[in-house]
């Protein structure tokens, strides 16, 4: 696994479960909104996780900390993911996957072999503009694939949205709501430059 960083404790990205946060290094899409850009790289120069350093951290938390986040990046892309997983299950922590939803082959191997809780999938935007919110060539047929997963799984999901107003309209979020099953669980989040 390329970590690209790790948080030792959050309050909110585990809903129900104070969590620690992994944060995989590397994507495959390059959202021109996206908060985590030193992530995209497959490999950075600056990468200083220590793995062990991470395990023993969690290993001595297991009392109060509940989950284990693993983010990115894109997760999926990640060599090992399942077995990073395996590890963190076998420590009695709880995983919630964060996901871009463009494999959706490896989504399907991490829910048949029980390693996820939670996962949440970002749903870019509608098909016609998902190129443009992804900044890369889609094959828009591997993400409804993904949502057809995970609305298939009887483990908690979530499907999300960034708004990002200079891309997305009102009308494009009801676009997005209406490719997701009914009952599905969406929520859309306000984009913020942390730059600005």
């Amino acid at each position: 696994m390329k970590l690209g960083g790790w948080q030792k404790v959050s309050f909110c990205d585990f809903p129900g479960k104070v969590a620690a946060v992994v944060f995989t290094q590397g994507c495959n899409f390059n959202c021109p909104f996206c908060h985590n850009r030193q992530l995209i790289p497959m490999t950075a120069d600056d990468n200083k996780v220590n793995e062990k350093e991470l395990w023993q951290f969690l290993e001595t938390r297991r009392d109060q900390l509940q989950g284990l986040v693993i983010t990115g990046g894109e997760p999926t892309l990640q060599p090992g993911l399942d077995e990073f997983m395996k590890r963190a299950k076998s420590l009695g922590y709880a995983i919630k996957l964060d996901s871009n939803g463009s494999r959706p082959t490896i989504i399907q191997s991490l829910l048949e072999q029980e390693l996820v809780d939670f996962i949440a999938m970002d749903i870019k935007a509608p098909w016609r503009k998902y190129e443009q919110l992804a900044g890369r060539q889609i094959k828009t047929g591997l993400i409804r694939e993904s949502i057809k997963v995970i609305s298939g799984n009887p483990i908690c999901c979530q499907f999300r949205t960034t708004w990002y107003q200079e891309l997305l309209t009102k009308d494009d979020l009801e676009s997005i709501k209406s490719i997701l099953p009914n009952q599905a669980s969406y929520v859309i989040q306000a984009y913020k430059n942390i730059l600005s």
